[in-house]
């Protein structure tokens, strides 16, 4: 989930985004992250030029003249195939050296969780230090994330910018994973919560979706004014707002 936020907070790489082309199973790969390359270049920021690295025959990070980062690789995974896009955490500054507990965190909450490759920074790699993540990556329910630690001297965090989205299909999945995740409770609100490591996760029913999507203009301000209050979402509240009083009578009624 993106937003926008004005001068709060903007996109920044603590959060970007892998693009895989895979030459195995794409056709003309080279030929078309030169393309992506070039079209997300435009008015962009170049943080790694299109090159070839000790990782890959092909790989550049760029950011694009929204302020959306984009690391785009040519890839040949040896084991499980991965999507083609896969958001990618950046533990730097005082996260530095977390992108490992990290993953142990997350795939200790989720359910249908695993482990995929992990590549730790060698020795004379400075500023990184050695045994710290240089790549890492994980699935959480049906989705892939990257991780890895960055030493460089950076001036931005993990922000609002980006979230992201847990849905619940019942206040006892929302009541597990605001409590499993949340640990700034002043971060707390409409069921958003930040994490120890800074990134900031959205715990929604998926009853609140189906309630904004299919209501009338008075139910959704109903509703809306019912969840900007709280902090963790309540179904009960969310649907008395509505107007019924159980939930499995269906939307719209």
């Amino acid at each position: 989930m993106a937003i926008s936020a004005g001068p709060l907070f903007k996109f920044n790489p603590s959060v970007s985004f892998f693009v895989n082309f895979d030459p195995s199973t794409m056709t003309d790969a080279r030929e078309k992250i030169e393309q992506v390359w070039n079209k997300l270049s435009e008015g962009g920021q170049v943080l790694m030029a299109l090159d070839k690295y000790p990782y890959s025959e092909r790989y550049g990070w760029v950011q694009d003249k929204y302020g959306l980062s984009w690391q785009l690789i040519l890839t040949e995974p040896k084991n499980e195939e991965r999507p083609i896009i896969i958001p990618s955490l950046l533990f730097f500054r005082d996260a530095y050296g977390q992108a490992e507990e990290s993953i142990k965190f997350y795939t200790s909450v989720f359910k249908d969780s695993k482990m995929g490759a992990m590549v730790p920074y060698g020795s004379g790699q400075e500023p990184n230090e050695e045994g710290t993540v240089m790549f890492a990556d994980f699935k959480v329910l049906d989705t892939w994330f990257a991780a890895m630690d960055g030493a460089g001297e950076h001036n931005f965090s993990f922000n609002e910018a980006i979230s992201f989205i847990v849905y619940c299909n019942d206040q006892k999945e929302i009541d597990y994973y605001s409590g499993k995740l949340s640990a700034v409770p002043g971060s707390e609100q409409c069921g958003w919560v930040k994490v120890k490591f800074g990134i900031f996760w959205q715990i929604v029913p998926v009853a609140l979706h189906e309630m904004l999507l299919n209501g009338t203009r008075e139910q959704v301000d109903r509703v809306t004014q019912a969840f900007l209050p709280m902090k963790k979402l309540v179904i009960a509240d969310l649907e008395k707002a509505w107007g019924v009083k159980d939930y499995e009578k269906g939307y719209p009624v």
